[in-house]
C-alpha cells in the first residue's frame, strides 16, 4: 500500500511517502527549488518520493493533505471580517491564491499529478501530533502541539495509544504562542519563519528583564489556557504583526540593519523565558490529565530546543520524542502517518530512528558533475579520507561535507554539514563572518559520539535530531568553546554509529587525534537560502564561501 502525504501554499511545503508502513521517502521542495520555506505546490519531492518508492501515481492508494482548507478558509474570512476595515488589503492580498488553489485541491492533485481519487484532508494539528506519535518508539504518550495556526487551533493536547490519537482540549486562533514569537521576532528586525531560531540564540545573551510585560500582555491560567491582549497585535490587519501599543509598550522596533543593542538582548529573554515558563505549565496539565511518562512534541514552536529541553527537565515526563521536521514539513508525514494508521487501522512498524529520507547522490553522478565543471579533484578510499578530513579539521580547517541521503526537516545532521573544530575559541566567528554571514551572536550545535555524550553534556536525554538543549560540563566548557554557547548551553545531536557509520567514524578518527568526539556541525548553506541538496547545490556555496575543503562521498575538493 502506498500513501503520499503533501504539504503546501502555506510555508515550507513537503511531501512524504509510506508504503507497506514505511516512511521510505520524505522532503522538503524548498531544497528541490531552492526558495527559503517555499510554499509551492511540492511537484519536485513528490517526484523524488515516487522515484524512491519506484513507483508511478497510478500506484498511489491514498493521498493526505495536511489540513482541511474550507474550515481554514472559514476562519480567515471572519477573522477578516471582525477586522474590517483594516483587515481589507491583507484579504484582497491573499484571496487569489485561497481562489487559485487551496480551495479546489482534489484538482490541483488532479491537474499536477494525474491523481483521479479524492484526497483525505487531516486537521492539521492532528498531522503534528501523528508526525510525533505514529513514528515514536512508544506505544502510548501524551501529545502536545503548538504552532502559529492550523485551522483554529494553535495548540492542542490529547494522547496516543497503539494507532489512535486523542485531542483532549485546543487553543484557538488569535490566542497562539506561535504567533507571538514570530511577532516579537519581527519586531526585533529578524525575518518571520526564518528569525525564530535566531532570538532564541540572542535571548541567552539578555536577561528577562520585561518578562512582567509578557505576563501583563498574555494571561496563562493554571489549567493552561492562555489568552492574549490583541491590542498589542494585528495578525491579520496588514505587513506588521504587533501595534502602536506594543511598541509603546517596548520602545522603537529594530530595523534589520539596526545595532543590536542591549534591550534587544533582553526582550529575546523575557519572551523565551515567558514561552518556557508557559509551556511548562501547560505540559505539567497534560501530564496530570493522562499520567504518561513518556511525551511526544509537534509543530513548528517545539523547533525551539531550549523550551524543549525546559519541558523534560521540569515537568514528571521521563522522555520526550521530537521528530526532525516538527515545523509544516512535517504535517507531510503526519497525514500520510494518520492515514495508513488510524484510519485504515494497519499495526505500527515503523520507528523514525533517523532523518536520512531525502535524495542520494551515486559516485559517477558527483565525478560527472566535477568533470562537465572541469574541478580538480582527488579520490581517496573511505579510510584514508576519514583520516584526511579529521586532521585538516583539527589543523583549523572548515569543511562542507555532503554524503548520503538528505536529511528531513530544518537540521543538518551530519549529511549535508559544514563541519569545523570545537576547540578554536575564535571558530564560532569565523564560521559566522566567512562563511555563513549571519549575526556574530549566533552559535553552533555539537555533534558528538553518542558513547560519550554522557561525558561532555549534562541532561534528562539526548537528541539525535538536534532538538533539545543541553548543559556543558563545566569542566569541558574550556575544551569545546566554539559550541558552548554564552549561558553554558549547547544544541547537542549525538551520533550513533548504527544510523551514521560514516560521520560516526570521521567524529571518532577526531577524537583519536585530539581527545575530543566533538565537531561543529551547522547545516550546509549560506544566509538565506535552504540547505544544499545536489552536488551542484554544494559546489556553488563552496565557491561563494570561505570554506577551506569540499567532500562530495569520496570525493575532495579543496582551495
Amino acid at each position: 500500500m502506498n500513501i503520499l502525504g503533501v504539504s503546501c501554499f502555506y510555508h515550507d511545503s513537503a511531501a512524504c511517502l509510506i508504503k507497506d508502513g514505511n516512511v521510505i521517502a520524505a522532503a522538503s521542495e524548498e531544497r528541490f527549488n531552492r526558495q527559503k520555506n517555499s510554499s509551492a505546490f511540492p511537484s519536485n519531492a513528490i517526484n523524488f518520493c515516487l522515484q524512491t518508492g519506484d513507483i508511478t501515481v497510478n500506484d498511489i492508494d491514498y493521498i493526505g493533505f495536511y489540513e482541511k482548507p474550507f474550515l481554514k478558509f472559514y476562519r480567515v474570512i471572519l477573522n477578516h471580517l471582525q477586522a474590517y476595515p483594516f483587515s481589507l488589503k491583507n484579504f484582497m492580498d491573499i484571496l487569489p491564491s485561497w481562489l487559485q488553489d487551496r480551495l479546489i485541491m482534489p484538482l490541483v492533485f488532479k491537474k499536477e499529478l494525474g491523481f483521479s481519487k479524492d484526497p483525505l484532508f487531516i486537521k492539521h494539528h492532528l498531522s503534528h501530533a501523528a508526525s510525533s506519535f505514529l513514528v515514536s518508539p512508544f506505544g502510548e504518550a501524551a501529545i502536545l502541539t503548538a504552532d502559529g495556526v492550523g485551522e483554529w487551533a494553535t495548540l492542542t493536547f490529547g494522547f496516543g495509544k497503539g494507532n489512535d490519537i486523542k485531542i483532549i482540549q485546543e487553543m484557538h486562533y488569535p490566542d497562539s504562542f506561535g504567533l507571538l514569537y514570530t511577532a516579537v521576532t519581527t519586531y526585533l528586525g529578524f525575518e518571520a519563519l526564518e528569525g525564530e531560531g535566531t532570538v532564541m540564540g540572542l535571548a541567552a545573551y539578555g536577561k528577562p528583564t520585561y518578562l512582567d510585560k509578557f505576563k501583563d500582555m498574555v494571561l496563562v491560567k493554571s489549567d493552561g489556557s492562555f489568552k492574549i491582549n490583541q491590542a498589542f497585535f494585528g495578525f491579520n490587519r496588514g505587513s506588521r504583526m504587533y501595534s502602536n501599543r506594543f511598541i509603546k509598550t517596548f520602545g522603537k522596533e529594530r530595523k534589520p540593519l539596526d545595532k543590536v543593542e542591549e534591550r534587544h538582548c533582553d526582550i529575546a529573554a523575557s519572551l523565551q523565558r515567558f514561552i518556557e515558563e508557559s509551556l511548562v505549565i501547560i505540559a505539567r496539565n497534560l501530564y496530570n490529565y493522562t499520567k504518561m511518562e513518556k511525551l511526544c512534541l509537534a509543530g513548528g514552536l517545539f523547533l525551539n530546543c531550549v523550551a524543549n529541553a525546559k519541558i523534560l527537565e521540569e515537568t514528571p515526563f521521563k522522555q520526550v520524542f521530537i521528530q526532525p521536521a516538527a515545523g509544516d514539513s512535517g504535517g507531510a508525514l503526519g497525514a500520510a502517518s494518520y492515514i495508513y494508521h488510524t484510519l485504515l487501522g494497519n499495526s505500527r512498524k515503523f520507528i523514525l530512528q533517523n532523518a536520512y529520507l531525502g535524495p542520494s547522490f551515486s559516485s559517477n553522478q558527483i565525478k560527472r558533475m566535477l568533470i562537465n565543471h572541469q574541478i580538480d579533484y582527488r579520490e581517496l578510499d573511505e579510510l584514508r579520507l576519514i583520516k584526511y578530513v579529521a586532521r585538516r579539521i583539527s589543523e583549523g580547517k572548515i569543511i562542507g561535507w555532503f554524503q548520503g541521503r538528505m536529511e528531513f526537516g530544518p537540521r543538518a545532521l551530519g549529511n549535508r554539514s559544514i563541519l569545523a573544530d570545537p576547540r578554536n575559541p575564535n571558530m564560532k566567528e569565523l564560521l559566522n563572518a566567512k562563511v555563513k554571514n549571519r549575526e556574530p551572536f549566533r552559535p553552533y550545535a555539537p555533534a558528538v559520539l553518542e558513547e560519550r555524550a554522557a561525558d561532555f553534556f549534562k541532561a534528562k536525554q539526548f537528541s539525535p535530531f538536534m532538538l533539545l538543549a543541553t548543559n556543558v560540563k563545566d569542566d569541558k566548557k574550556k575544551a569545546i568553546p566554539a559550541v558552548t554557547h554564552i549561558d553554558g548551553t549547547a544544541r547537542v545531536q549525538i551520533v550513533s554509529k548504527s544510523t551514521n557509520p560514516r560521520f560516526w567514524n570521521l567524529i571518532s578518527e577526531f577524537e583519536n587525534m585530539t581527545g575530543i568526539p566533538v565537531l561543529i556541525n551547522t547545516s550546509f548553506n549560506l544566509k538565506g537560502e535552504p540547505i544544499v541538496c545536489s552536488p551542484e547545490d554544494a559546489l556553488t556555496d563552496f565557491k561563494r564561501s570561505q570554506m577551506d575543503i569540499l567532500v562530495l562521498e569520496n570525493y575532495i575538493l579543496e582551495k
